[in-house]
Protein backbone atom coordinates (compact mmCIF):
# COMPACT_ATOMS: atom_id res chain seq x y z
CA UNK A 1 0.00 0.00 0.00
CA UNK A 2 1.44 3.38 -1.03
CA UNK A 3 2.25 5.85 1.75
CA UNK A 4 1.05 9.43 1.28
CA UNK A 5 4.02 11.48 2.47
CA UNK A 6 1.98 14.67 2.17
CA UNK A 7 -0.80 13.46 4.47
CA UNK A 8 -1.86 16.02 7.10
CA UNK A 9 -4.68 13.99 8.65
CA UNK A 10 -5.08 14.70 12.36
CA UNK A 11 -1.98 16.90 12.59
CA UNK A 12 -2.53 19.58 15.21
CA UNK A 13 -1.37 22.91 13.80
CA UNK A 14 -1.12 26.11 15.84
CA UNK A 15 -1.48 29.02 13.42
CA UNK A 16 -0.97 32.72 14.21
CA UNK A 17 -1.91 35.32 11.60
CA UNK A 18 -4.46 32.95 10.10
CA UNK A 19 -7.15 35.60 9.52
CA UNK A 20 -5.22 37.64 6.93
CA UNK A 21 -5.64 37.16 3.17
CA UNK A 22 -2.81 34.66 2.83
CA UNK A 23 -3.29 33.11 6.28
CA UNK A 24 -6.97 32.45 5.60
CA UNK A 25 -6.25 30.61 2.34
CA UNK A 26 -3.54 28.59 4.04
CA UNK A 27 -5.67 27.65 7.05
CA UNK A 28 -8.67 26.65 4.92
CA UNK A 29 -6.40 24.42 2.85
CA UNK A 30 -4.79 22.77 5.87
CA UNK A 31 -8.21 22.09 7.38
CA UNK A 32 -9.43 20.63 4.08
CA UNK A 33 -6.51 18.19 4.22
CA UNK A 34 -7.58 16.85 7.60
CA UNK A 35 -5.41 18.95 9.91
CA UNK A 36 -6.84 20.30 13.16
CA UNK A 37 -6.31 24.07 13.28
CA UNK A 38 -5.64 25.90 16.55
CA UNK A 39 -5.88 29.55 15.58
CA UNK A 40 -4.28 32.44 17.47
CA UNK A 41 -5.43 36.00 16.78
CA UNK A 42 -6.13 39.37 18.35
CA UNK A 43 -9.54 39.89 16.75
CA UNK A 44 -12.17 37.51 18.15
CA UNK A 45 -14.68 38.41 15.42
CA UNK A 46 -12.26 37.52 12.63
CA UNK A 47 -11.31 34.29 14.40
CA UNK A 48 -14.95 33.27 14.71
CA UNK A 49 -15.61 34.07 11.04
CA UNK A 50 -12.68 31.87 10.02
CA UNK A 51 -13.75 29.07 12.36
CA UNK A 52 -17.21 29.19 10.79
CA UNK A 53 -15.72 28.85 7.28
CA UNK A 54 -13.48 25.97 8.31
CA UNK A 55 -16.31 24.07 9.99
CA UNK A 56 -18.65 24.82 7.07
CA UNK A 57 -16.27 22.93 4.76
CA UNK A 58 -16.11 20.04 7.24
CA UNK A 59 -12.83 20.94 8.92
CA UNK A 60 -11.85 20.98 12.58
CA UNK A 61 -10.61 24.13 14.32
CA UNK A 62 -10.51 26.03 17.59
CA UNK A 63 -9.75 29.69 18.23
CA UNK A 64 -7.77 31.49 20.93
CA UNK A 65 -7.73 35.25 21.36
CA UNK A 66 -4.08 36.16 21.75
CA UNK A 67 -1.70 39.05 21.10
CA UNK A 68 1.50 37.32 19.96
CA UNK A 69 3.58 40.31 21.09
CA UNK A 70 2.39 39.90 24.68
CA UNK A 71 4.26 37.14 26.54
CA UNK A 72 1.54 36.66 29.17
CA UNK A 73 -1.13 36.38 26.45
CA UNK A 74 0.90 33.80 24.55
CA UNK A 75 1.55 31.76 27.70
CA UNK A 76 -2.16 31.75 28.56
CA UNK A 77 -3.05 30.52 25.08
CA UNK A 78 -0.36 27.85 25.29
CA UNK A 79 -1.72 26.57 28.60
CA UNK A 80 -5.25 26.38 27.19
CA UNK A 81 -4.07 24.47 24.14
CA UNK A 82 -1.99 22.13 26.27
CA UNK A 83 -4.92 21.34 28.57
CA UNK A 84 -7.34 20.82 25.66
CA UNK A 85 -5.09 19.10 23.11
CA UNK A 86 -2.07 17.78 25.07
CA UNK A 87 0.32 18.09 22.11
CA UNK A 88 0.87 19.90 18.81
CA UNK A 89 2.61 18.86 15.60
CA UNK A 90 3.22 22.12 13.75
CA UNK A 91 3.53 25.80 14.70
CA UNK A 92 2.98 28.31 11.88
CA UNK A 93 4.00 31.91 12.61
CA UNK A 94 2.26 34.12 10.08
CA UNK A 95 1.39 37.12 12.25
CA UNK A 96 3.02 40.24 10.85
CA UNK A 97 2.57 43.43 8.91
CA UNK A 98 3.70 47.01 8.50
CA UNK A 99 2.59 50.47 9.55
CA UNK A 100 2.93 53.93 7.96
CA UNK A 101 5.41 55.34 10.49
CA UNK A 102 7.94 52.61 9.69
CA UNK A 103 7.80 53.44 5.97
CA UNK A 104 10.06 56.01 4.29
CA UNK A 105 8.02 57.56 1.47
CA UNK A 106 9.62 59.01 -1.68
CA UNK A 107 9.18 62.53 -0.27
CA UNK A 108 10.91 61.53 3.00
CA UNK A 109 14.31 60.30 4.09
CA UNK A 110 15.67 58.08 6.84
CA UNK A 111 15.51 60.89 9.40
CA UNK A 112 11.71 60.95 9.04
CA UNK A 113 11.43 57.36 10.29
CA UNK A 114 9.21 57.13 13.38
CA UNK A 115 11.06 55.12 16.01
CA UNK A 116 7.95 54.10 17.93
CA UNK A 117 6.39 52.71 14.74
CA UNK A 118 9.64 50.94 13.85
CA UNK A 119 9.67 49.27 17.26
CA UNK A 120 6.05 48.14 16.81
CA UNK A 121 6.81 46.62 13.41
CA UNK A 122 9.83 44.79 14.82
CA UNK A 123 7.74 43.58 17.77
CA UNK A 124 4.89 42.31 15.59
CA UNK A 125 6.98 40.56 12.96
CA UNK A 126 10.00 39.36 14.94
CA UNK A 127 8.95 39.11 18.58
CA UNK A 128 5.51 37.98 17.38
CA UNK A 129 7.31 34.94 15.97
CA UNK A 130 9.86 34.41 18.76
CA UNK A 131 7.36 34.47 21.63
CA UNK A 132 5.06 31.71 20.29
CA UNK A 133 8.11 29.54 19.54
CA UNK A 134 9.41 30.01 23.08
CA UNK A 135 5.98 29.27 24.55
CA UNK A 136 5.09 26.22 22.43
CA UNK A 137 8.53 24.60 22.20
CA UNK A 138 8.24 22.93 25.65
CA UNK A 139 5.06 21.22 24.41
CA UNK A 140 6.95 19.93 21.39
CA UNK A 141 9.86 18.80 23.55
CA UNK A 142 7.47 16.77 25.69
CA UNK A 143 6.27 15.06 22.51
CA UNK A 144 9.91 14.61 21.32
CA UNK A 145 9.19 16.17 17.92
CA UNK A 146 8.23 19.50 16.42
CA UNK A 147 7.85 21.36 13.16
CA UNK A 148 8.03 25.17 13.07
CA UNK A 149 7.17 27.16 9.95
CA UNK A 150 7.81 30.91 9.82
CA UNK A 151 6.58 33.35 7.20
CA UNK A 152 9.29 35.56 5.75
CA UNK A 153 9.22 37.86 2.71
CA UNK A 154 11.11 38.84 -0.43
CA UNK A 155 11.96 42.00 1.48
CA UNK A 156 14.24 39.98 3.75
CA UNK A 157 16.88 39.32 1.11
CA UNK A 158 16.02 42.00 -1.46
CA UNK A 159 15.50 45.11 0.72
CA UNK A 160 12.67 47.08 -0.84
CA UNK A 161 12.59 50.84 -0.97
CA UNK A 162 10.28 52.47 1.60
CA UNK A 163 9.59 49.45 3.84
CA UNK A 164 12.72 49.69 5.99
CA UNK A 165 11.14 48.42 9.21
CA UNK A 166 9.31 45.48 7.64
CA UNK A 167 12.36 44.43 5.60
CA UNK A 168 14.60 44.51 8.68
CA UNK A 169 12.15 42.43 10.69
CA UNK A 170 11.79 39.78 7.98
CA UNK A 171 15.58 39.60 7.56
CA UNK A 172 15.72 38.82 11.26
CA UNK A 173 13.13 36.07 10.73
CA UNK A 174 15.35 34.45 8.08
CA UNK A 175 18.38 34.53 10.34
CA UNK A 176 16.46 33.20 13.34
CA UNK A 177 14.91 30.41 11.24
CA UNK A 178 18.34 29.10 10.26
CA UNK A 179 19.82 29.59 13.72
CA UNK A 180 16.95 27.78 15.43
CA UNK A 181 17.02 24.92 12.91
CA UNK A 182 20.62 24.18 13.93
CA UNK A 183 19.93 24.73 17.62
CA UNK A 184 16.99 22.34 17.82
CA UNK A 185 18.40 19.58 15.60
CA UNK A 186 21.77 19.48 17.36
CA UNK A 187 20.42 19.73 20.91
CA UNK A 188 17.09 17.91 20.66
CA UNK A 189 17.39 15.61 17.65
CA UNK A 190 16.38 15.26 14.01
CA UNK A 191 12.66 15.19 14.81
CA UNK A 192 12.76 18.97 15.22
CA UNK A 193 12.60 21.14 12.11
CA UNK A 194 12.40 24.89 11.42
CA UNK A 195 11.76 26.38 7.98
CA UNK A 196 10.23 29.46 6.41
CA UNK A 197 8.22 30.43 3.34
CA UNK A 198 9.16 33.72 1.68
CA UNK A 199 6.22 34.86 -0.46
CA UNK A 200 6.88 37.18 -3.35
CA UNK A 201 4.32 39.85 -4.21
CA UNK A 202 0.73 38.94 -3.42
CA UNK A 203 -2.12 41.45 -3.38
CA UNK A 204 -3.32 41.82 0.20
CA UNK A 205 -5.33 44.34 2.19
CA UNK A 206 -2.10 46.03 3.26
CA UNK A 207 -0.45 46.54 -0.13
CA UNK A 208 -3.33 46.76 -2.61
CA UNK A 209 -3.38 50.58 -2.71
CA UNK A 210 0.41 50.62 -3.05
CA UNK A 211 0.43 48.29 -6.06
CA UNK A 212 -2.83 49.04 -7.86
CA UNK A 213 -4.91 52.10 -8.73
CA UNK A 214 -8.62 52.37 -7.95
CA UNK A 215 -9.44 51.22 -11.49
CA UNK A 216 -7.30 48.08 -11.04
CA UNK A 217 -4.38 49.26 -13.17
CA UNK A 218 -0.87 49.05 -11.78
CA UNK A 219 0.83 51.87 -9.92
CA UNK A 220 4.43 52.76 -10.77
CA UNK A 221 5.61 50.47 -7.97
CA UNK A 222 3.30 47.68 -9.14
CA UNK A 223 4.73 47.99 -12.66
CA UNK A 224 8.30 47.82 -11.33
CA UNK A 225 7.49 44.59 -9.50
CA UNK A 226 5.77 42.90 -12.43
CA UNK A 227 8.64 43.93 -14.72
CA UNK A 228 11.07 42.17 -12.38
CA UNK A 229 8.91 39.05 -11.99
CA UNK A 230 9.60 36.55 -14.80
CA UNK A 231 6.12 35.03 -14.47
CA UNK A 232 4.69 38.55 -15.04
CA UNK A 233 1.97 38.45 -12.40
CA UNK A 234 1.32 38.83 -8.70
CA UNK A 235 0.99 35.68 -6.64
CA UNK A 236 -2.38 34.22 -5.74
CA UNK A 237 -3.00 32.78 -2.26
CA UNK A 238 -3.36 29.28 -3.72
CA UNK A 239 0.20 29.53 -5.07
CA UNK A 240 1.46 29.01 -1.52
CA UNK A 241 -0.50 25.87 -0.74
CA UNK A 242 1.75 23.22 -2.30
CA UNK A 243 4.84 24.53 -0.50
CA UNK A 244 2.83 24.87 2.70
CA UNK A 245 1.63 21.27 2.58
CA UNK A 246 5.12 19.97 1.78
CA UNK A 247 6.72 21.77 4.74
CA UNK A 248 3.94 20.80 7.16
CA UNK A 249 4.01 17.14 6.13
CA UNK A 250 6.41 14.23 6.50
CA UNK A 251 7.44 14.74 2.87
CA UNK A 252 9.94 17.33 4.11
CA UNK A 253 11.36 15.31 7.01
CA UNK A 254 14.98 15.99 5.97
CA UNK A 255 14.40 19.68 5.29
CA UNK A 256 15.35 22.22 7.96
CA UNK A 257 16.89 25.68 8.03
CA UNK A 258 15.47 26.42 4.58
CA UNK A 259 13.78 29.59 3.30
CA UNK A 260 11.56 28.57 0.38
CA UNK A 261 10.89 31.43 -2.03
CA UNK A 262 7.46 31.44 -3.70
CA UNK A 263 7.90 34.50 -5.87
CA UNK A 264 7.38 33.81 -9.57
CA UNK A 265 11.12 34.13 -10.13
CA UNK A 266 11.50 37.63 -8.64
CA UNK A 267 14.56 36.72 -6.57
CA UNK A 268 16.26 35.06 -9.56
CA UNK A 269 15.92 38.01 -11.93
CA UNK A 270 18.89 40.39 -12.26
CA UNK A 271 17.09 42.85 -14.49
CA UNK A 272 19.32 42.23 -17.51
Amino acid sequence: MAINLFDLSNKKIVFSGATGVLGKAMSLHLASQGAELLILGRNATKINELLHEIKKQGGTASGYTCDVTDWNNVCQATEKIKSQHQSIDVLINAAGGNMPGAVVRPDQNFLDLDLASLRQVMDLNYMGTVLPIKAFLPLMLENKKGNILNISSMAATRPMTRVMGYASAKAAIDNMTKWLAVELATKHGPQFRVNAIAPGFFLTEQNRTLLTEEDGSLTKRGNQIITHTPMSRFGKPEDLLGTLQWLCSDASNFVTGTIVEVDGGFSAYSGV
